[in-house]
């Protein structure tokens, strides 16, 4: 089995990003017979114009990842823009991807309506993340519920490039683990970084803890019963509980737990549920970061040639 999944450097990854992609990647390494991880840079232009910020995120990315248990010796890691085979298989799946599946994208209209602005790329990054994923052949690929669609339309290219030029590509599956599949932000949307409604993994302290007292709640007095399954607040704090524990604090909630009361509750989970990555994550530097990602991209460029060169026989290329 060939296990595929990215992370977009657009901001500072998250609490949404570690339980919806990194922690459920990690184990699947454990299965994978091999794993592909990688920085989506070129996706990132979309939104990104700032090419100092965009190397720092970068670099930042890769050294959560590693300090979150991410081995480079089960998965390659790399950045998507030192293999230009995407680039390239994404023209040629350009070329056989129908109009009316890229309008047809819920994740574009969405960015376009919180005021990101409408741009060819950002239009076109179903094309693009069909080839991420097409290129290694990947059987699965880890999502959050919000990317399926994706994966469904990169489904749907390689049925549509199989069907003109002949077997060529596999139809990978979405991964989505369902009671994770959606973490709540502050604001109780999704938690995304194009939202503002985040809580840092390995961000400086006080931020973090500004994020989770920031969390929005509803107007109940302090000591009034609440509902645990409308509470922000709760839904954030069981993804670090098992069903035992869930269910005595979700008790605690409805025998009028005060809201102030449950956010301290979370800061000291959270910070518990973290502190070895951080001390892992405080000792790793930008030098070991690019000699990682520099081994990732010679290893993943020698099987995206080896895709790109049966791409280019069917297609006429060669």
């Amino acid at each position: 089995m060939r296990v595929l999944s990215a992370m977009q450097p657009s901001g500072q990854l998250h609490l949404g990003n570690y339980f919806g992609s990194m922690r459920p990647n990690i184990e699947m390494q454990k299965s994978a017979e091999r794993g592909f991880f990688f920085i989506v840079d070129l996706h990132a232009l979309t939104t990104i114009q700032d090419g100092k910020l965009l190397r720092q995120l970068k670099e930042d990315a890769i050294l959560d990842y590693l300090a979150a248990g991410f081995d480079p010796a089960k998965s390659i890691i790399f950045e998507q823009s030192k293999v230009p085979e995407h680039t390239e298989l994404m023209w040629i799946l350009s070329t056989v991807t129908p109009m009316g599946l890229l309008e047809r994208a819920v994740s574009y209209k969405e960015k376009v309506e919180k005021g990101i602005a409408a741009n060819v790329g950002l239009f076109t990054y179903p094309v693009l993340m069909a080839a991420d994923i097409l290129l290694y052949q990947a059987d699965q690929v880890p999502v959050g519920k919000d990317q399926k669609q994706h994966v469904e339309m990169a489904r749907d290219i390689a049925g549509k490039f199989n069907a003109v030029y002949g077997e060529t590509f596999t139809v990978p599956e979405p991964v989505i683990r369902k009671e994770v599949a959606v973490v709540p932000g502050t604001d109780g949307q999704k938690m995304s970084k194009s939202y503002g409604n985040t809580i840092p993994l390995f961000g400086d302290e006080k931020a973090i803890k500004k994020a989770i007292m920031g969390i929005v709640t509803d107007s109940k007095g302090m000591n009034d019963p609440k509902d645990p399954e409308s509470c922000v607040i709760y839904k954030i704090h069981t993804l670090f509980l098992d069903a035992a524990g869930a269910k005595t604090l979700a008790n605690d909630y409805r025998n009028g737990l005060p809201y102030g009361d449950a956010k301290k509750r979370l800061f000291e989970a959270y910070m518990d549920h973290f502190s070895g990555m951080r001390e892992k994550r405080a000792k790793l530097t930008g030098k070991h970061a690019r000699d990682v990602l520099d081994a990732g991209a010679g290893e993943a460029r020698g099987i995206a040639g080896k895709t790109m060169e049966g791409v280019r026989k069917k297609v006429g290329l060669i």
